[in-house]
């Protein structure tokens, strides 16, 4: 009867700015319920070990990769996934920087290298370019964009400065 109950259960997080609460199995992962759940689909499956990036968020701050993160782990969090961020109307100035530097190629690796880079400068307004790149050391990009992908994020820190000193 345990299992049932697990089976059963709901998990109440905010997503993207809005309260959720997701129902079903919550040892389900992150990564399953942002795509399968919420039709979020920025958010990438690449390898299932989180050793890849494709599939990074952040939640309450932190990137972290949802497709080795339990759903039932982010109960009363906030996840912000790529969709979050911006829109094609109104893009994050990372999102706009990695389309001015034409920082990518195959683009599956970029919601979670963009994600990546949020939280860093999130975090740290201040970033290096030595920061930037130990922030990407944990996401793969097989089309060799990363010095464009750099460049835009050091684009993206000079607006997201400009913002805040507002």
């Amino acid at each position: 009867m345990t299992g049932a109950l697990a089976l059963e259960s709901a998990v109440e997080l905010t997503v993207n700015g809005m309260e959720r609460c997701l129902a079903g199995d919550p040892q389900r992962t992150l990564l399953d319920a942002l795509r399968e759940g919420l039709g979020l689909r920025a958010t990438r499956f690449g390898c299932g070990e989180g050793l890849c990036g494709a599939c990074t968020v952040i939640v309450d701050g932190r990137a972290i990769t949802a497709c080795n993160t339990p759903l039932w782990s982010t109960a009363g969090k906030t996840v912000t996934t790529l969709e979050g961020l911006g829109d094609s109307a109104n893009p994050h100035p990372l999102q706009q920087a990695f389309i001015d530097e034409a920082a990518m190629q195959c683009g599956y690796c970029v919601s979670g290298i963009i994600m990546a880079a949020a939280a860093l400068l999130a975090a740290n307004p201040d970033a290096t370019p030595a920061d930037m790149r130990a922030a990407l050391e944990n996401n793969l990009c097989r089309c060799g964009a990363h010095n464009r992908m750099l460049r835009a994020i050091e684009r993206a820190a000079v607006v997201l400065k400009g913002h805040s000193a507002s």
